[in-house]
């Protein structure tokens, strides 16, 4: 492809959908959990055009007879336009470390697409704004906001904040107390609900554990390779996403298993040991959640229903 043209989506050359990007720019190991096959800049700035492809085949597809993605992979998709785009684009350096302060998503009523054979090829035309920059003009923050298309119809959107840190940054706010493991499976005396209770498809999908009369963010698979993908010294913002709604569906008895939308900030990091708490809270068909350790709040949000 020609310089004059790699850059910038136009109509006579569409998007790519024959092959992903690179894993290294979307902060994976595994190629198969790579969902982005192209992102190109348009002719307005700080706007690009992006081709995802969501497989039936993916550890989220929920196993109910719906016929219809998880919420989790149109998040999935968006954390990793907040990667690539700024990777690839701004000039942000592969090797830092991207924080997620915040996101949220929202799917029209009645509009999601249905899962066909194969995979659904989803359009994203995402925005970038509030850049921020160091005094040697290195962008150290910024916010992204996308809009979800399947053949012309506009399904989702979602946005969220992400910050960059160098690896010096990154170890002074971490302190040395924080080191590269795998999360914490279920104590003693916890037990596991019934993967049905949880809305997931498999006992390895469940991320939480009773204990007492509350519940812990205990994943049964701590190397799930949706979910935990790669090493950490942190629980990742999809594992608390899907701990929270996972909550919500115990809580609620199974009935609420989807959400149609939904927000979450991070206020710090949630460690992997010990076992965070996650408290849910239903009001009708709006679920307040919130994840705590010790006496610390890390992370809290809402997820709303139909």
């Amino acid at each position: 492809m020609s310089s004059s043209t790699a850059g910038t989506a136009g109509k006579s050359e569409p998007l790519s959908r024959s092959r992903t990007v690179e894993r290294e720019l979307v902060h994976r190991t595994s190629v198969a959990e790579v969902l982005l096959t192209d992102v190109r800049r348009t002719r307005t700035p700080d706007v690009f055009a992006a081709a995802a492809s969501w497989p039936r085949a993916h550890a989220t597809f929920p196993r109910d007879g719906s016929q219809r993605h998880s919420p989790l992979i149109l998040v999935e998709t968006l954390r990793q336009l907040g990667l690539y785009i700024p990777l690839r684009y701004y000039a942000v350096p592969a090797a830092c470390h991207a924080v997620i302060t915040d996101l949220y998503f929202r799917l029209a009523a009645g509009s999601a697409p249905p899962a066909h054979s194969g995979a659904t090829e989803v359009t994203c035309r995402a925005r970038v704004s509030a850049v921020r920059r160091t005094v040697d003009h290195r962008v150290c923050a910024l916010r992204l906001d996308a809009v979800f298309t399947v053949r012309g119809l506009a399904f989702g959107q979602g946005g969220g904040g992400v910050r960059f840190l160098s690896e010096a940054q990154y170890r002074a706010l971490r302190g040395r107390t924080a080191r590269v493991a795998v999360a914490v499976p279920s104590p003693d005396g916890a037990h596991r609900p019934p993967a049905a209770a949880l809305a997931v498809n498999h006992p390895q999908d469940a991320v939480l554990a009773v204990a007492g009369d509350g519940l812990l963010l205990a994943p049964a698979d701590p190397l799930h390779p949706f979910l935990f993908d790669h090493p950490t010294d942190h629980v990742p913002g999809m594992a608390l996403l899907e701990a929270a709604r996972q909550a919500a569906s115990y809580g609620s008895g199974g009935t609420l298993r989807r959400p149609r939308a939904g927000r979450m900030k991070a206020v710090r990091f949630t460690e992997l040991a010990p076992p965070a708490r996650v408290l849910c809270t239903q009001y009708d068909s709006l679920c307040v959640f919130r994840v705590t350790q010790g006496d610390t709040r890390t992370a809290y949000g809402t997820l709303s229903y139909q």
